[in-house]
C-alpha cells in the first residue's frame, strides 16, 4: 500500500503535468496567471458517499461526476475551465485499487475538458468517503453570467433533457419504472455521469440575461433565478424536454412528473433571454448538437415559479427541489 506522499507522486502528480504553476504538486499552493481582460471564476462542490453517489459506484465514474458537477457550475457562468483543486477524505478500506480507478477517471476527463490538477489535500477518515473539488475557470472581465438579470417578457430556456438523473436514481435504487434494459441504462447513466455544457456556456455570454445549472431540480433552480432577479417564472409542463426513456416512464405513471421537474442532478443549463436572441439559440443548438428548448416566460410580480398544464392551469407540486438541510 502506497503512503500519502508516494500516492501523490505516482498517481496524482501526473495529472498536474502541463501546468507549470502546479510545480508537480511539490508545493502547498499553485500559481494561476490570467490574460488582461479576463477574470477567474471559482466554484466548489462536495460529494459524500451515500448522498451524492452510491457506495458501489465505480471509482472512475465517481471521479468524473465530481469533476463534471463543478464544470457545470463554470459553464453556467460562461467560464472556460482551467484547473482544479482536490480534497480526498478516504476511509482506510478504500485501497490503492480504488484510488487508481479514481485517478483514471480524472485523467480521462482532464483530456476531454482540457484542464489540469493544480493541487489539493488528502486525509484518512472514519466514516463515508467524502470528496471536495474546487474548479477554476476564466471569463471575460465583468461578463460572467449570474442568476440576476432576468426581465419580464423574456423567455426561459433549458438545454438537453430534464428529469433523467432523478429517474436514474430510482432505477439504481431498484425501481424498474416499467422500462426495458436499454432505457434503464440510459437513465442510470445520466445520474452517474453528468454532461456539463462547457462548450455552450461561454457562447451564452451576451445572449442570456440570467443563467444557472439544473443541479437541484428544474423548479427549485428556476426559483433561484426568480428570487435573485426579482421576477416570476412560468414553466409550461408540456414544453419541458424529456428523453424517450423519461417519456415512457411518465406515460406509465403520471405521478412521476413531480420527480422529473423537482429531482436534481440534471446539470443542464437553465437561462433567460430576450425574444430577439431566439434565432441565435437555434443556431447554437445546431452547432453544439444540443437541444435548447424554450419552456416558459419571465413575468412581473413577486418571485415565484408556476408550473402550468396544457390548458394554462397551475399544477400543484409538493416540493420545490433538492436541498441539503
Amino acid at each position: 500500500m502506497l503512503g500519502e506522499f508516494e500516492t501523490i507522486a505516482r498517481l496524482f502528480a501526473p495529472l498536474a503535468k502541463g501546468w507549470p504553476g502546479a510545480f508537480q504538486l511539490q508545493n502547498d499552493a499553485a500559481t494561476l496567471g490570467l490574460e488582461p481582460g479576463e477574470e477567474a471564476v471559482l466554484t466548489l462542490d462536495t460529494m459524500t458517499e451515500g448522498v451524492h453517489f452510491l457506495p458501489d459506484d465505480p471509482a472512475e465514474l465517481v471521479a468524473k461526476k465530481l469533476l463534471r458537477v463543478n464544470l457545470s457550475d463554470l459553464a453556467a457562468m460562461g467560464a472556460r475551465p482551467l484547473g482544479y483543486l482536490l480534497s480526498l477524505a478516504k476511509p482506510k478500506e478504500r485501497g490503492e485499487d480504488w484510488i487508481e480507478g479514481f485517478v483514471s477517471g480524472l485523467r480521462e476527463d482532464q483530456a476531454l475538458y482540457g484542464l489540469h490538477l493544480l493541487g489539493g489535500d488528502s486525509t484518512s477518515i472514519k466514516g463515508p468517503l467524502s470528496l471536495s473539488l474546487t474548479a477554476i475557470g476564466k471569463a471575460p472581465a465583468g461578463k460572467a453570467l449570474t442568476r440576476g438579470g432576468a426581465r419580464p417578457g423574456e423567455r426561459l430556456y433549458v438545454t438537453g433533457t430534464v428529469g433523467d438523473a432523478a429517474l436514474g436514481l430510482k432505477i439504481l435504487s431498484g425501481e424498474a419504472l416499467g422500462l426495458g434494459g436499454e432505457d434503464r441504462d440510459h437513465l442510470a447513466g445520466r445520474y452517474r455521469l453528468p454532461q456539463p455544457r462547457t462548450a455552450l456556456g461561454p457562447n451564452l455570454i451576451g445572449l442570456a440575461s440570467a443563467c444557472l445549472d439544473v443541479s437541484d431540480g428544474l423548479v427549485g433552480d428556476a426559483a433561484h433565478i426568480a428570487e435573485v432577479s426579482g421576477v416570476g417564472l412560468e414553466i409550461a409542463a408540456e414544453a419541458v424536454p424529456l428523453s424517450s426513456a423519461a417519456r415512457q416512464a411518465l406515460a406509465a405513471d403520471r405521478s412521476l412528473l413531480e420527480t422529473i421537474v423537482t429531482g436534481g442532478d440534471d446539470y443542464e443549463l437553465l437561462f433567460t433571454a430576450p425574444d430577439s436572441a431566439a434565432g441565435r439559440f437555434d443556431a447554437l443548438s445546431r452547432e453544439h448538437d444540443l437541444p435548447i428548448t424554450p419552456i416558459g416566460r419571465v413575468t412581473e410580480g413577486a418571485p415565484k415559479v408556476t408550473l402550468l398544464d396544457e390548458s394554462g392551469r397551475e399544477l400543484a407540486i409538493t416540493k420545490g427541489g433538492w436541498t441539503h438541510f
